[in-house]
């Protein structure tokens, strides 16, 4: 397997990112910053691409641990990007609240519900940000996704939360690569090499996936090169969140 250059692909993301811009005539871009190595990379990204006065990061708590947001903060200090905190909390339970006028549901009936409502909540927030941003600032803000490609593989993310964004930078690159890419770019180390977690159930990634991502990464180089019992979940991860990429349209 060829020897992954982080130099070389941070500086074509970097001329990716100025080329799309500069032929749409856009201006800036938001993203949310949730303390983790993939918003901390894409966030440096950003601001070597377009500046650090073109940037805004967001924090979106919902019930979070205060440490998302102090590391969140570690990444917005480093690349001197504005940071916003706009906490989502209330939203969340007052929709919580008006769901008991339908019937009364357990928490264990809601959980997975309530799991995916969060970064659905945090990404209609950020498009809101971007359109109120666009308008105060004269220049158009896109809104960045920060999936990268283990995540996207097995489909771990939600419909309609951050699967949702206007460009993507770091979906063509495993954890591994992504975190090679956060080295070349000097993101926090405390940020880098944080356990991978949503911030929405206490469980890490992996956890909630029951594989790891050096295995996921491993797979989709090559499906022989890992325990055939792990190949099988990840297999079939990957097949049962494939309608998580295409809409089924009837044509005539």
């Amino acid at each position: 397997m060829k020897k992954f250059d982080a130099k070389m692909e941070t500086e074509r993301v970097i001329d990716f990112i100025r080329d799309y811009y500069k032929k749409n005539n856009l201006g800036g871009v938001i993203l949310g910053i949730s303390g983790g190595k993939d918003s901390g990379v894409v966030a440096g990204l950003f601001t070597k691409a377009l500046g650090k006065e073109n940037v805004i990061g967001v924090t979106l708590p919902c019930h979070s641990k205060n440490e998302d947001r102090i590391d969140a903060k570690l990444v917005s200090d480093y690349y001197g990007i504005e940071l916003i905190n706009f906490d989502i909390t209330s939203i969340f339970d007052a929709f919580k609240d008006e769901l008991k006028n339908l019937e009364e549901f357990n928490e264990e009936q809601t959980k997975n519900s309530d799991i995916n409502l969060k970064p659905r909540l945090r990404m209609s927030t950020l498009y809101y940000l971007a359109a109120l941003y666009s308008n105060l600032r004269g220049k158009t803000y896109l809104v960045a996704g920060t999936s990268n490609k283990c995540e996207l593989f097995v489909g771990y993310f939600t419909k309609g939360g951050d699967s949702v964004h206007d460009i993507s930078t770091i979906a063509d690159f495993t954890v591994d690569e992504v975190i090679a890419i956060g080295k070349y770019l000097n993101v926090p180390e405390k940020v880098l090499y944080k356990k991978p977690n949503d911030g929405l159930s206490n469980q890490t990634d992996e956890d909630k996936l029951g594989v790891k991502y050096k295995d996921i990464a491993s797979f989709i180089d090559d499906p022989n090169s890992v325990d055939e019992a792990i190949g099988e979940k990840i297999k079939k991860l990957h097949n049962n969140n494939k309608h998580k990429f295409n809409i089924p349209t009837y044509r005539r």
